[in-house]
């Protein structure tokens, strides 16, 4: 039962550390308003452009997440394409963006993505050496895991959201994901937490 007990502990552990999103702080304008639910909110994701698919789950399920409050939330790649802004200036975007009725502008900005190398040193479930010097020799083999070095990927994001008719930033939120599984997996938890965030700064209306 010692046995079993450690080593479901140490895998919950594992599990733990090697996969996490989060946000690790965030801020809000004093005198930022309310978000309102028959405001447009466009959500832009602002990633290389290879990774395309990546932006269109970091807007999907952003889009999603705010949607299932009542707001009225849009991808840019869904309404303008992958292309949709191409060489334009500042000007052109904002008067592009105001002419579809938008309202506020989600920006999801990739700062890093990278790779980290780190040592998972081993690990000996049980304390069989009490038993006696050879059931401690015989088990050994069976009872040790190696240490290794597992590659991860870590991302780095930033969130800002702005009123498009006086540009103001109304509020900003930087997160991290460590290693997700997929990176679908990584938008999904990406968009719970930072509109969870954005209710907790108080940024939307009647919740």
């Amino acid at each position: 039962m010692k046995k079993l007990g450690l080593m479901i502990a140490a895998i919950a552990i594992f599990a733990t550390a090697c996969t996490s999103t989060k946000v690790t702080s965030s801020w809000r304008a004093n005198d930022a308003q309310k978000i309102q639910k028959d405001q447009k909110v466009m959500v832009i994701a602002l990633v290389p452009e290879k990774d395309r698919t990546l932006r269109s789950q970091m807007e999907s399920y952003t889009v999603s997440e705010l949607r299932k409050k009542g707001y009225n939330a849009v991808s840019a790649f869904q309404e303008y394409g992958p292309q949709g802004f191409g060489k334009l200036g500042e000007k052109q975007v904002v008067n592009k963006l105001k002419s579809s009725g938008a309202n506020q502008v989600l920006t999801i900005v990739m700062l890093e993505k990278g790779k980290e190398r780190q040592f998972v040193p081993g690990t000996m479930y049980s304390p069989y050496g009490y038993y006696g010097f050879w059931p401690y020799y015989s088990w050994y083999n069976r009872m040790y895991a190696p240490g290794y070095v597992a590659v991860n990927t870590k991302y780095q994001w930033e969130g800002n959201l702005y009123d498009l008719q006086s540009g103001q930033m109304l509020y900003s939120v930087q997160s991290r994901s460590f290693d997700p599984p997929t990176t679908e997996r990584m938008a999904v938890l990406y968009a719970q937490q930072v509109v969870r965030d954005m209710a907790k700064q108080q940024l939307l209306a009647n919740n």
